[in-house]
């Protein structure tokens, strides 16, 4: 990234974009003395830990899909329920598939989100920092409604090098990185364009742990119930708390964790240990426009899962093939693109697959 990169720090008001985001002062605390010790309190197994929360479906929570942030509101609730100091900064816009994206140029503005959506009033009252909630968008200027969106990766580099610090005081960096909860499975090929994971991806980069998690629409596959994100939410603070409890936060790797469709009234299965799947459940295609020779709409297919087909899934055991079969599917990722790579967190990576099959949480 140029040097000249320059990022605009400022608190905006945004009015009839989004109601609650004001211009209001933000009060910031003297930062704390960070408890490493395990909590006492069995209620609050993530007391002490301080999380940055974001997302790649920005932090508007808004649209009756529930596609635009919900689940990052089920997860700051769940988080902060179980003990866990969490600061939100998430993409201004949605910014599903952009992937490890960055934002070269330019600068970056926040806008603090003083009322939070109908039903999270208060879930994060009396944490340390405040548990502010902020959008970036890429702008000099105050965020508005047609205002460019920081990249979901853009948000983790900036929160951990400069905005944690600026904006709550944060000495050093947080304990950990969530991201999600996704509208929306990222599993096999996807996890290749998921901002959900480049944001992940981001934060192991700069040596913090982080968990992705994302959940499945329902049968419709156009609608994200708020059951599925709460379900996901409430497994994912205990599958944390186990993590923490037995020391497996690593920034070796990164963790996707994928929860299956329990709108309907059947609960998620176990977790499985998976891979990143090679096949894809639903790929990108382009039709040309009526009476165009020039442009071309881009699409969605779903793909036929039948033998020989290229969407087809072959990885044995793979995430989509255990979230298909109604399994919460986990896995690793790893930021080492080299083909063939010896994996160098061994011992890591042991201890945690013996969790996830042996004394994860089960839903």
């Amino acid at each position: 990234m140029p040097t000249a990169t320059r990022f605009l720090v400022a608190t905006t008001a945004v009015g009839a974009v989004i109601a609650g985001l004001t211009t209001a002062a933000h009060a910031l605390p003297a930062d704390t003395e960070r408890t490493t010790t395990h909590p006492s309190h069995p209620t609050k197994p993530l007391a002490g830990l301080r999380v940055l929360l974001t997302n790649d479906d920005s932090m508007r929570a808004a649209e009756a899909s529930h596609s635009d942030g919900l689940g990052l509101y089920e997860m700051r609730k769940a988080l902060c329920a179980a003990g866990a100091d969490v600061v939100v900064m998430a993409p201004w816009q949605v910014q599903s598939g952009k992937g490890t994206a960055v934002s070269n140029g330019g600068a970056l503005t926040l806008a603090h989100r003083v009322r939070m959506p109908a039903g999270y009033e208060g879930d994060c009252a009396g944490t340390p920092s405040g548990s502010p909630v902020y959008g970036v968008c890429l702008s000099g200027d105050a965020c508005g409604a047609g205002t460019a969106s920081a990249t979901p990766a853009d948000t983790v580099k900036f929160a951990l090098r400069t905005g944690l610090a600026a904006k709550v005081g944060w000495s050093g960096r947080p304990d950990l990185v969530v991201t999600g909860i996704n509208s929306g499975p990222n599993v096999s090929a996807q996890v290749n364009d998921s901002g959900t994971v480049g944001a992940a991806v981001a934060a192991i980069e700069d040596g913090v742990p982080a968990v992705a998690f994302s959940s499945s629409a329902d049968r419709t596959l156009t609608y994200f119930p708020r059951v599925n994100y709460r379900a996901n939410a409430e497994f994912g603070t205990r599958l944390l708390a186990g993590m923490r409890e037995r020391s497996l936060f690593t920034a070796e790797f990164a963790v996707k964790v994928d929860y299956p469709d329990v709108s309907a009234g059947r609960p998620a299965k176990v977790p499985r240990w998976t891979g990143i799947g090679h096949g894809k459940v639903v790929r990108h295609d382009y039709a040309a426009r009526p009476g165009s020779d020039k442009t071309f709409d881009i699409t969605f297919g779903i793909c036929a899962n039948r033998p020989g087909d290229p969407c087809t899934e072959t990885v044995r055991p793979a995430d989509s093939t255990a979230l298909l079969g109604g399994h919460i599917a986990v896995a690793p990722v790893t930021a080492d693109r080299t083909y063939g790579a010896p994996a160098d967190a061994r011992k890591e990576l042991r201890a945690l697959k013996h969790y996830v099959e042996r004394a994860a949480p089960r839903p």
